[in-house]
């Protein structure tokens, strides 16, 4: 039997302007997602998916000539092109197809943390290919979660000449106690928010801007600067792609920051306070909260 491993994601500072050349600061998360491969005297890949609490979400026997649309199984559809694309790069992935597979998630499906990015991590591992060029020519996007799901440690990542770039970096910061996580109790879909974004044109200022923010946040020593920082981005973000920030929309008597994480609109944003700030959010219903130490590496 094969394991791999993948580390889930977070992406602190650079959301959308990633694309465009920004710096981003991505952490990885302390879960993430493993898969289990076994070899099988049954015909096809036999694939079962489980969550954080051992439930299979998700289980199938199929081959890669499997017909199938998006509307009859969208997860079904999209593992296959997943694995389509990874023989693609390595034609001898999956030459003897009697597979017996398991994923396991560490965290909640709707956590936002990266179930599709640490997937495609991991059968990139397994394929040996490159996870980045598995990721464009299936889901697309930055790739800053492939690099924080092969990294254990934070990272600056930037995209120079469409090439990714990663830089390792160590946060150095004495405040972490006054910061945790709340999930705003719904998955947003990333796919959505770069086609919006997309649709908007954003200065080379902003991203130049935006890029200063992240170098200027791994190196910050005080909470009150720290804070600046994190409204500043959100303002810079919110003008770029015409939408209220979080804490106009849903939390505008909190006296403290609060940031998106990721595509605007759902998963987790980070916030700033004590256990006595914490009751305001459960107050309001939102009471998915991880502590810093309990999420980040």
């Amino acid at each position: 039997m094969k394991t791999f491993y993948s580390n889930g994601k977070l992406l602190l500072t650079g959301e959308y302007v990633v694309l465009d050349g920004a710096k981003a600061l991505a952490i990885p998360t302390k879960k993430g997602q493993s898969l289990k491969v076994d070899t099988s005297e049954k015909n096809g890949i036999h694939w079962k998916s489980l969550d954080e609490k051992g439930t299979v979400w998700f289980e199938a026997t199929f081959s890669l000539d499997t017909s199938i649309s998006e509307k009859e199984d969208k997860v079904l559809f999209q593992l296959i092109q997943i694995l389509k694309e990874a023989q693609k790069l390595n034609p001898s992935f999956l030459a003897e197809e009697n597979y017996k597979v398991t994923t396991i998630l560490d965290f909640p499906r709707n956590w936002g943390l990266g179930t599709s990015s640490t997937l495609i991590n991991n059968i990139a591992q397994w394929a040996e290919v490159d996870a980045f060029k598995l990721l464009q020519n299936s889901f697309g996007g930055s790739g800053y979660d492939i690099a924080a799901a092969q990294n254990s440690i934070p990272i600056i990542y930037q995209l120079k000449n469409g090439n990714p770039k990663v830089e390792p970096v160590k946060l150095n910061w004495d405040f972490t106690e006054s910061l945790f996580f709340v999930h705003l109790n719904q998955k947003q879909d990333s796919k959505e928010g770069i086609a919006h974004y997309k649709k908007e044109k954003v200065s080379a200022t902003v991203i130049s801007e935006i890029s200063f923010i992240t170098e200027k946040l791994i190196s910050c020593k005080t909470l009150k600067e720290f804070e600046a920082l994190l409204n500043q981005h959100e303002e810079l973000i919110s003008l770029s792609i015409g939408l209220p920030t979080v804490k106009e929309q849903l939390f505008s008597d909190y006296p403290k920051a609060i940031k998106s994480l990721g595509a605007w609109g759902g998963d987790f944003v980070l916030a700033a306070g004590n256990q006595r700030d914490r009751s305001y959010f459960r107050k309001k219903g939102f009471t998915t909260i991880v502590l810093y130490r309990d999420m980040i590496q």
